[in-house]
This record gives structure tokens, sequence and C-alpha cells, in this order.
């Protein structure tokens, strides 16, 4: 069974610094604690600069003791992260993993893994390849993803909420549903309509 208490001791903490740090977590659907969504900012002076990236966080019954599942859900270039489902290559989700550390710590450690890649312990060998033997094309495609798919949610927020409330939802039920999953408008739509 998942530690209640400890997780929203955790959300507390991770979303008490996140100007300065740049990561924050909440509830994925408001109820339940064991499935989360994190956000990060990309890393300054990285090809992911000024993107925001979405993680879908499930947190195994065995938590802490287990480390938590997590995906990318933002489509990412990198060496580490499968540019097809968004899984992720990194020791701390896998056997490094400690009770001592938190979600926190795993979200700086992506953020980190954004800023570091390590390309000999790829995830995606295509990305990795190209990393190595071309940066200057790995790097620019980094750059260019991270404004297709990091950068739209904080752009355009006005846009979208009208054209959603044009199709008769109520303003404010537009805004903290796209606020919700951070500005997706496809997946703002479908919890719109399920809800």
């Amino acid at each position: 069974m998942v530690d209640v208490s400890r997780v929203q001791k955790e959300l507390t903490e991770c979303n008490r610094d996140r100007e300065v740090s740049g990561v924050s977590i909440a509830l994925h659907d408001g109820a339940n604690i064991s499935h989360l969504t994190g956000t990060i900012a990309g890393p300054a002076d990285s090809p992911y600069e000024g993107g925001t990236f979405v993680i879908d966080i499930r947190l195994p019954g065995g938590y802490p003791f287990e480390p938590p599942k997590m995906q990318f859900v933002t489509k990412v270039w990198h060496p580490n992260i499968s540019s097809q489902n968004g899984a992720i290559c990194l020791d701390i989700l896998k056997d490094q993993w400690s009770p001592a550390l938190t979600l926190k710590t795993a979200l700086l450690s992506l953020q980190a893994l954004l800023s570091s890649p390590a390309p000999d312990d790829p995830q995606d060998a295509v990305v990795a390849q190209q990393y190595l033997r071309d940066y200057p094309t790995f790097a620019a495609t980094a750059r260019y993803w991270t404004e297709a798919f990091a950068k739209s949610a904080s752009t355009g927020m006005e846009e979208k909420v009208q054209k959603l409330v044009e199709m008769g939802f109520p303003e404010d039920l537009v805004r903290s549903t796209l606020k919700s999953v951070d500005g997706d408008e496809n997946m703002a739509l479908e919890k719109l309509c399920s809800g």
C-alpha cells in the first residue's frame, strides 16, 4: 500500500520551491494518490531550455521501497528517453532507487539528465547515435522538438480557452481543466467531455 502521508508530504515539499527548482507534482486526476503528474522546466543552456516537460508518475504499492514508474508525456528528443513512448533510462528509477530518495529527487535527476545525456547507456539508440556522431543536428532536433512539444503548453493558452468556451464549456472549468493537463488542448477536451 502506498504511504499516503509520505506522498502528501513529498507533494508539499516539492511544490514549495517550484519557482527555484523548476519541478512540481500534482495529483493526476485529483483523487488517486498513486497516479501523479510531474512537470520539469527545461534546463538553461540546453536544447530543452524554455520548455515545460510533463511526466506521468505511477507509484507502485511498495513505494517508497520500490521506485516510482515515470514516463515522459511530452515528446522529447534525448538519448535516454524514448522518442516513441517516453520511457526513461535512468538508474535511480531502476536498481539504484533508495527509499531515502523522493519524487522531487527523481524529477531533479530527470532535469539533470536533460542537461547531461548519457548516450553510452541509451533508451533511444537512434538519438544516441546522432548525439555521438552529429551533435549539431542532435541539438537542432532537440530544440525543434522542445519548440513543437514542450513550449506549446504555455503559448496560446487564451486561444485554447476561447476555442473550448465556444464549444459550450464554462470558462472557469475550461481554465482549470487546461491547467490540470498542462495546456494540452486534446487532453482537456477529453476530460471536459468525459467529466
